[in-house]
């Protein structure tokens, strides 16, 4: 649950103007690392170049049928949440396999809910990336 206003959201968004800048999606497969050393310099590299991560993209296989399995996707799903945040990306886009088991959903709803205490948007996607 947000804590910012709508007042506050329109204030803000009346001293917008547009900036030199091309937003990009990131694909979690190409991230080397989400050690925060590794994503400030990923940031500042971007930032050089006139780009802004808006997204970061990942799948999520959640096939296997073992809890550990299951809890170690979780947790880098989580770590790319994180990383999400740390590089200023307004969303995770997750394309989910398996999605329709209870588990996976009770997962994705917990992820979701520590997305969006990261100020981050998880918005699952079709095979095809779109949301």
């Amino acid at each position: 649950m947000s804590t910012t206003s709508s007042a506050g959201i329109e204030r803000a968004l009346r001293g917008c103007r547009p900036a030199d800048v091309d937003p990009v999606v990131i694909d979690a497969s190409d991230l080397e690392s989400t050690a925060p050393e590794h994503l400030r310099d990923l940031k500042q590299g971007l930032a050089a170049r006139g780009y802004q991560p808006a997204a970061v993209a990942a799948e999520a296989a959640f096939d296997a049928d073992g809890t550990l399995e299951r809890q170690r996707e979780v947790d880098r799903l989580r770590g790319l949440v994180r990383a999400a945040s740390f590089l200023g990306a307004g969303r995770i886009e997750v394309s989910v396999d398996g999605a329709e088991r209870e588990e996976v959903r009770t997962a994705l709803a917990a992820l979701s809910e520590r997305a969006d205490r990261e100020g981050v948007e998880l918005v699952r996607v079709g095979a095809d990336g779109a949301a």
